[in-house]
């Protein structure tokens, strides 16, 4: 048999589906002969994968976008790398680092009260404090120990408010180093309490000199060097000034100079100058501490008499004996001579008839 013989006894009717029996025209549509069939499927599989293309388009169109917002957000992401949450703690849980750097006298003072205040009306601090927890809670509840912010913790604690707080790991040093190197950035340390952490860092070995220590916070060794000096002198010295706030850096080597010179006739004096009252000015205080720091008491021994903590006068015994009143420019008005003198012949007329 031909192939022709054999291709006309095909049959391709299961191939052609029967036309709907309400719609001929639809029937009459369809193509019925077997290529026209193959063409039809053909298109017909065409037209799907046109669609299927569209669609994958879209698809990938859609993961362009999402990538190149993942892209957007690691690079968001890469800006907060290294970065600490914070949250709120209560303030009883958080204790003073035994390298607080801030005396407790601070929180007496004018300056902390107007912090105070602000951290009230704005309903707890705005500026995070840090802290690192403790190994283990200690008898009074304390978890977390201070690395910078003694007085805003100190407020919120004063006023009852939750404290804004970083956590974090750190070891001695590191905690020691975050401390002064943000206390030095803010409301700076008076000389003598950043003498007196600087000698406690030192005497507990946890630096091995001056020099490493204001290496290792960044600070000027010759102000290390002064602070330490402030930080060592005798407390009767330090108890002359009227807070050890008001020691200054430039003091220090005057001060310490007349602690070698004559430590008991220094000691004295100081002790003298506490006892006053009204207290000197510092400025007096230090003056009355150095300069009659290496001369014998009695003769010679100027002896300074201020008014509202201003120089007024000074009393002076002579190498002869005799006593020199001298009153400064502008502390006595001409018009009362005459009535300091009377003051004086009535003060010395006492001194006789007690003899």
């Amino acid at each position: 048999m031909s192939l022709k013989d054999k291709a006309s006894k095909i049959d391709f009717s299961a191939l052609v589906p029967p036309a709907a029996s309400g719609d001929p025209a639809e029937g009459s549509n369809r193509p019925r002969t077997a290529p026209g069939l193959m063409m039809a499927q053909a298109n017909e599989q065409r037209s799907e994968l046109l669609r299927e293309n569209e669609q994958l388009r879209d698809k990938v169109k859609d993961l362009d976008v999402l990538a190149s917002r993942v892209d957007e957000l690691q690079d968001e992401l890469k800006g907060w790398d290294g970065a600490k949450a914070t949250g709120l703690l209560d303030p009883k849980v958080v204790g003073r680092s035994k390298w607080a750097n801030r005396d407790v006298a601070h929180f007496a003072t004018t300056e902390f009260q107007q912090l105070k205040i602000e951290i009230a009306n704005a309903g707890g601090n705005i500026q995070p404090v840090k802290v690192r927890p403790l190994p283990k809670v200690d008898a009074n509840g304390v978890q977390y120990e201070i690395v910078f912010g003694h007085r805003r913790h100190q407020a919120c604690l004063e006023l009852g408010l939750p404290v804004l707080a970083l956590v974090d790991n750190m070891d001695e040093r590191g905690l020691f180093v975050e401390m002064d190197r943000e206390n030095r950035s803010r409301a700076n340390l008076s000389p003598w309490e950043q003498g007196c952490i600087y000698r406690r860092a030192l005497d507990t070995g946890l630096f091995p000199s001056a020099r490493k220590l204001a290496e290792a916070v960044g600070a000027d060794s010759g102000n290390v060097t002064r602070a330490l000096a402030l930080a060592s002198l005798p407390p009767e010295v330090v108890a002359a000034f009227p807070s050890p706030f008001d020691l200054q850096y430039r003091w220090s080597k005057p001060l310490a100079d007349a602690v070698a010179a004559d430590p008991d006739g220094l000691i004295k004096r100081a002790s003298d100058i506490a006892s006053l009252s009204p207290r000197p000015a510092p400025k007096a205080a230090f003056d009355r501490l150095t300069k009659t720091s290496a001369e014998p008491a009695g003769k010679g021994s100027p002896i300074e008499i201020q008014v509202a903590g201003k120089p007024a006068a000074s009393l002076v015994v002579d190498a002869k004996g005799h006593i020199l009143v001298n009153v400064l420019p502008g502390a006595l008005d001409a018009s009362r001579v005459t009535e300091l003198a009377s003051l004086l012949e009535s003060f010395l007329s006492k001194k006789s008839a007690k003899r």
